[in-house]
């Protein structure tokens, strides 16, 4: 225990924001703190390769290439794709599930379709795909969840027919962070001729992922909460899928002829890249993922659980605390949302702040979940590796006291 707590306070002087800091940051599920090296990175991109990347036959800019195809490279091995070209740079998890719903759900999906989206989605894989139901015809299907976020095989039957084209859902939910089976659901799917759309953005950061493995036919996550920069994110795609889909955005460097009479897109996955990439995000997304494979995915997934677990335990012992989802660490997997009787979660969120912890309060992106599970909006904890014993107690201490501190006489 003593070495595990000495090695997470090693970590900890990676991060310069939160190095010996008083700021219990529990806000990790919005966005993770950054790695000195990733900073590193990122810095040295621009004050010693910055170039146009594929656009100059120079050196600078071939070794700005170089470093942007590098990333590419470093994204696909860390999910397991099969090669760096089923991999497209977009700037976050929400432009990579738009671009899956512009290009793919609106080229092929057509009155008499059918597509599932679980109940459970980020607004991010929920308004992309009601858009596609407005403009193709295709008829939208609600996949629910139990209230403890569990998917049964019951519901997932009850939507899943034979005239199902697609399903998005998400790998671990934002608000419940249960792990929900995508190799299961992508069997399903798959069996029935349809495609899976994997929303990886509470998954990627937190533990082992293959897209091989788990059947996902496109996937998606962020930079950001990957220790990397903001205005990076990565869209895994099978590459044949990638192949027959057309572009979303036109114009540079997304083409190889242009005529005025006729026009010849790049290859997969550079047809998808329009514009002037970000380079540099691509840098520093690769400096994180390097960071966290040298951790390991499996310590940082256990230290999680770990956390999780103390918090859970302290929550339960609390009156007027309501926990989102069943009391298991194993279904939490760093994230847990509650309610306190009569307090707001913005003023819980408010009293956190004058404590020096910071939580998320509101919808989460995830309204149609909180219909679903009859609240308005809930306060969220979400833990990192880095994150101390110290920092859990400090905000167990400050959550018992809210409802005394509110006027309740608790």
């Amino acid at each position: 225990m003593e070495s595990l707590k000495s090695r997470v306070l090693e970590l900890r002087k990676d991060f310069p924001l939160i190095a010996g800091s008083n700021l219990a940051y529990l806000d990790n599920a919005a966005t993770t703190q950054k790695p000195q090296c990733v900073l590193d990175a990122w810095n040295k991109y621009y004050e010693s390769m910055n170039a146009n990347p594929m656009r100059g036959v120079y050196e600078l800019s071939e070794v700005a290439t170089q470093a942007y195809e590098d990333a590419r490279a470093a994204v696909a091995a860390f999910i397991g794709a099969a090669s760096a070209e089923e991999i497209v740079f977009t700037r976050n998890a929400t432009e990579s599930l738009n671009l899956v719903a512009y290009t793919y759900g609106m080229q092929f999906l057509k009155p008499g379709d059918e597509f599932v989206v679980s109940v459970a989605e980020h607004h991010s894989n929920f308004l992309p795909w009601k858009m596609v139901a407005e403009k193709t015809g295709a008829t939208l299907k609600c996949l629910k969840c139990e209230m403890t976020g569990e998917i049964t095989d019951e519901a997932l039957a009850e939507v899943i027919t034979e005239k199902t084209k697609l399903v998005a859902v998400t790998q671990v939910s934002n608000v419940f962070g249960r792990i929900n089976n995508i190799r299961h659901i992508a069997d399903m799917v798959h069996a029935v001729g349809g495609v899976i759309v994997v929303d990886g953005s509470q998954s990627v950061p937190h533990m082992k992922v293959n897209v091989q493995e788990l059947g996902a036919d496109f996937l998606a996550f962020s930079g950001h909460k990957l220790y990397g920069p903001m205005g990076i994110g990565a869209l895994y795609g099978r590459y044949e899928l990638l192949e027959k889909t057309q572009p979303f955005l036109r114009g540079g460097e997304m083409i190889e002829i242009v005529h005025w009479d006729r026009v010849k897109f790049a290859e997969v996955p550079h047809k998808f890249e329009a514009g002037t990439v970000n380079a540099g995000g691509a840098v520093g997304l690769h400096a994180a993922i390097d960071y966290v494979s040298s951790i390991g995915m499996d310590f940082i997934h256990a230290r999680e659980l770990e956390l999780t677990a103390r918090t859970l335990e302290g929550m339960k012992n609390i009156s007027g605390v309501n926990i989102i989802g069943t009391d298991e660490a194993c279904d939490h997997n760093g994230i847990v949302t509650f309610t306190v009787d009569g307090v707001h979660p913005h003023d819980v969120a408010s009293i956190m702040s004058a404590d020096g912890v910071a939580i998320r309060a509101g919808h989460h992106c995830a309204q149609p979940l909180m219909d679903h599970l009859g609240v308005s909006s809930t306060s969220r904890v979400s833990l990192s590796f880095y994150n101390t014993e110290e920092e859990v107690d400090r905000f167990l201490t400050c959550l018992s006291s809210i409802r005394r501190r509110m006027g309740f006489g608790e």
